[in-house]
């Protein structure tokens, strides 16, 4: 795997999720049959194999994690709603993911079905911004 950052952030610590490089590593990945479960059925990836390192930034945690999760067997809009879930799990308030190509409105209501809890989604060309809607106190 090449030392290119999948994920990065920022000054502002704003993170960045290059999809088409993280496609390109998770296809040179070597898969063990755990792996392979935990592409197939995410849920278990998403609970059981969270990093224990809570010191890593969360832009590094959220790169490890996807890489156990993001599958080129399933479509971009569950590959995006899968890491709208680890984001979530990892308290990352706003997120951007760089795409190939932009988004149709169909699979932004696709990602919307899929992930199933408020969330706000803005495209800007191929550049897709995540941010959660903030908790009431």
């Amino acid at each position: 795997m090449s030392d290119k950052p999948l994920a990065s952030a920022g000054l502002s610590d704003r993170i960045c999720f290059n999809y088409t490089d993280f496609l390109a590593a998770s296809c040179k990945k070597r898969w063990s049959f755990v792996d392979a479960i935990y592409g197939v059925m995410p849920i278990f990836g998403m609970v059981t194999r969270n990093p224990a390192d809570s010191q890593r930034p969360p832009s590094e945690r959220l790169k490890e994690l996807a890489l156990q999760i993001i599958s080129t067997q399933v479509s971009d809009e569950i590959n995006i709603a899968r890491l709208i879930t680890l984001a979530e799990q990892q308290h990352i308030a706003q997120f951007d993911i760089l795409l190939p190509y932009p988004l149709s409105s169909d699979q932004l209501d696709a990602i919307h079905q899929e992930y199933r809890k408020p969330l706000l989604l803005s495209q800007q060309e191929e550049r897709l911004t995540i941010q959660f809607p903030a908790a009431p106190h």
